[in-house]
């Protein structure tokens, strides 16, 4: 068994601004195993700014664990804690190494084209009309819920976006989520969640920066509006301290992103974690190539979590990988009349 990487730059067809810069590109790795006539694929995402693993030695890393792929999955797992995506990527690699049909790490029938996984549609920060145009899109889309990322234009702006919204639709008609990626200082941001509030929001996501537990802790318990650990999961290994930090907190929610929290093994155990308080999840995509994207939808229809999932991310970039993932009424689809073509 041989293992090598490749690196591949994702280029977004649009500018994507968050409350952390605006992305035109993103960089992620392939990690391929072969053994005999098989090849396995795997996607090691690492996400620059964000990712706990956006290190100067990553791909020195990433290239010793090609080189020691004999040692197998386990020990190679156990000794790459602090490099969750390479993790996650040979997680992935090992399964299509190990399937039936290439790329088919988890079959189901979504797998199988019977079923789809429902999922938000996704607005990024911009101009109030560039995100009032997104909006208008994915209503006519077909999405039932909607995702926006706030924190980086004028708060009243946002607001009026949010009211135009609820002009037209109900709570009952689409579900509305807001992204703050931490922008939020803790003076502020409880007099921002009750102007919000207003506005029947399903959930805010990370509404300040992560590190700051018991400011969190305090915003969870006075909140008008449901909030959402996203990048607090990150670069926390132990389960006992995934534990801890769920207990202190106490949020209502967590949001997962296998690539930074060590794959599916990673995520299991924020998800074991999460139940043990009752606290609440769903899955989402960290910008991954539609293999990485393949390999978390697979995995999140086994867990039969019927919240609209964050995984509508693969039509954004230019060069992405063909695959049979396919986006319609709100709701992410195998179609497997489309053949994958990991051509690089």
């Amino acid at each position: 068994m041989t293992a090598t990487y490749q690196k591949h730059t994702l280029n977004f067809k649009q500018a994507s601004g968050t409350s952390r810069g605006i992305l035109k590109t993103k960089d992620t790795w392939f990690i391929i195993i072969a053994s005999e006539d098989k090849k396995g694929i795997g996607e090691c995402g690492m996400f620059r700014g964000l990712s706990v693993d956006d290190r100067p030695d990553f791909e020195s890393v990433l290239s010793w664990t090609c080189k020691n792929i004999f040692l197998g999955k386990e020990v190679l797992l156990s000794k790459l804690k602090e490099f969750p995506s390479i993790q996650f990527g040979l997680e992935m690699a090992f399964l299509d190494l190990q399937s039936e049909v290439d790329f088919d790490l988890f079959p189901s029938k979504f797998t199988k084209g019977k079923d789809a996984i429902p999922i938000n549609g996704l607005i990024w920060m911009g101009s109030e009309d560039f995100m009032r145009e997104q909006i208008t899109s994915k209503i006519e889309e077909g999405f039932t819920c909607i995702k926006l990322k706030i924190g980086a234009i004028d708060f009243q702006t946002e607001l009026d976006l949010l009211k135009s919204i609820r002009t037209h639709f109900s709570a009952t008609d689409i579900e509305l989520r807001v992204d703050a990626n931490g922008a939020f200082s803790p003076e502020e941001a409880l007099e921002k969640l009750k102007r919000l509030s207003d506005y029947q929001l399903h959930s805010i996501e990370q509404p300040i920066k992560q590190g700051q537990v018991e400011e969190m802790a305090r915003l969870c318990q006075t909140t008008p509006l449901d909030i959402a650990l996203d990048e607090e999961l990150i670069g926390i290994f132990e389960d006992n301290k995934k534990h801890d930090l769920l207990q202190t907190i106490k949020p209502q929610y967590i949001i997962l992103k296998p690539t930074l929290v060590g794959g599916f093994q990673g995520s299991k155990s924020w998800i074991d974690a999460a139940q043990a308080g009752n606290i609440d999840y769903w899955i989402t995509s960290a910008l991954e190539s539609n293999v990485g994207l393949n390999a978390i939808a697979q995995w999140t229809y086994t867990l039969q979590n019927n919240r609209p999932q964050g995984l509508g991310t693969g039509g954004l970039f230019s060069n992405n990988i063909d695959s049979p993932l396919e986006v319609h009424n709100g709701a992410l689809q195998y179609n497997r009349k489309t053949n994958w073509n990991f051509n690089l």
